[in-house]
């Protein structure tokens, strides 16, 4: 088989702090062992659009590693249902895609990208497309990699928000609560909900009653602790509820979550009495530089893709397990979500704390990464029109 000596490099998907480490980690790397590597611009639309590659050498990512971003630009298109502008009906441009990557003489391709992005590079990679994938989500949601960069540097920025409104809600004696993002999972919201201090975590993973919160709210103010802090996932929703939406799924996209916030602070004043204020963080969680560890976890996996581009170990996905960086196969890891496990340790010491996830019985354990369980049902990509397959293949947040 031939060397691998030029590859392209696409961000798709929602952006996330450590993007630009990750490209300036494979075009570094591919220099220094003889690979050229070419710039692919706003995802995969940069192979459906002509004029849309740029070369790119260590001289072009030089002081990049600590910005935001992506220089790349990035986009949540699905090129198998890609809209059109003179169509309503999106149009499955993959054919282009897959014409346009050979008539740029490519070799491979490293795909940087969350669910969504992994979930159209898994049908590429089976349609014959070399490909390498690199996830990337704040939500930390994506199975077979214990950590993703980005989550990092979303929960470093969501702690130190709440070490801000800790100080305005003991001031004023408020509940201050704060919605964070995270989809459909709550790691962000648990893993700063604990390292700021909350008082309630309430996450997706566990359907919340407020009595529950109600009472540790009444808890405090009795023992002299007159504000508490209530950290929400933006998925979070009460037992028998549903998900809060700003916008719901369309035209194949996701549902837009947003609002849970809002509405536990309005019902938490109205039960307790208290004086009440939410804070909705944002896509302020996203931007802004990397925390060093997503520097140090993002250069890593752009140095193993890299590694396996030379191996010509096409289909796969590097991943972080414990201290060591691995190679997933993406079969095992697209139309899967990693949720938080309930008994994992975190979880554990959150109780011991006496922070409330609104749910004061103990849940059972979630399997393990590889089991039966794990696995959704696979939706295919590139067939039809329906558009929940699409909403699964998008992915992100919009």
């Amino acid at each position: 088989m031939s060397a691998v000596t030029r590859v392209g490099v696409l961000t798709g998907g929602g952006d996330a702090p450590g993007l630009n480490a990750v490209i300036r980690a494979v075009v570094k790397a591919g220099a220094n062992n003889g690979i050229e590597c070419v710039g692919v611009e706003d995802g995969f639309d940069g192979l459906i659009e002509p004029n849309r590659l740029r070369a790119l050498r260590p001289c072009d990512v030089t002081g990049i590693l600590r910005r935001g971003g992506t220089i790349l630009g990035t986009t949540t298109q699905n090129p198998f249902a890609h809209p059109m502008p003179d169509s309503v009906i999106p149009a499955d441009c993959s054919e282009r895609v897959l014409a346009n990557f050979r008539g740029a003489r490519l070799d491979a391709l490293v795909v940087i990208g969350g669910d969504g992005t992994m979930a159209i590079a898994h049908e590429f990679s089976r349609r014959g497309l070399p490909l390498v994938c690199v996830p990337k989500t704040i939500d930390n949601d994506i199975v077979g990699t214990e950590s993703s960069f980005g989550f990092d540097s979303a929960v470093a920025f969501a702690t130190d928000a709440i070490d801000r409104l800790h100080t305005t809600a003991e001031a004023h004696r408020r509940i201050l609560v704060v919605e964070v993002m995270g989809r459909y999972s709550g790691w962000i919201a648990l893993h700063a909900g604990v390292a700021g201090g909350a008082d309630a975590v309430l996450i997706p993973e566990i359907p919340f009653d407020l009595a529950a919160v109600c009472t540790q709210i009444h808890e405090r103010d009795q023992w002299g602790a007159r504000f508490s802090i209530v950290v929400v996932a933006e998925g979070a929703r009460a037992v028998g509820g549903e998900r809060f939406a700003l916008e719901q799924a369309h035209d194949g996209r996701l549902e837009r979550l947003g609002g849970i916030g809002a509405w536990v602070a309005k019902e938490l004043s109205v039960r307790t009495g208290k004086e009440t204020r939410s804070a909705v963080l944002g896509h302020l969680q996203r931007g802004g530089p990397p925390t060093s560890g997503d520097r140090l976890l993002a250069t890593r996996f752009g140095g193993k893709a890299v590694d396996l581009l030379q191996a010509r170990e096409f289909g796969t996905m590097v991943a972080l397990e414990g201290q060591r960086i691995v190679t997933r196969q993406l079969c095992e890891v697209v139309g899967k979500t990693k949720n938080v496990p309930l008994d994992s340790d975190l979880v554990k010491t959150a109780r011991a704390l006496g922070i409330t996830f609104g749910n004061s019985m103990s849940a059972p354990s979630l399997p393990a990464f590889g089991s039966s369980s794990w696995r959704d049902p696979v939706i295919p990509v590139g067939t039809g029109d329906d558009s929940a397959r699409n909403a699964r293949v998008q992915g992100g947040h919009p």
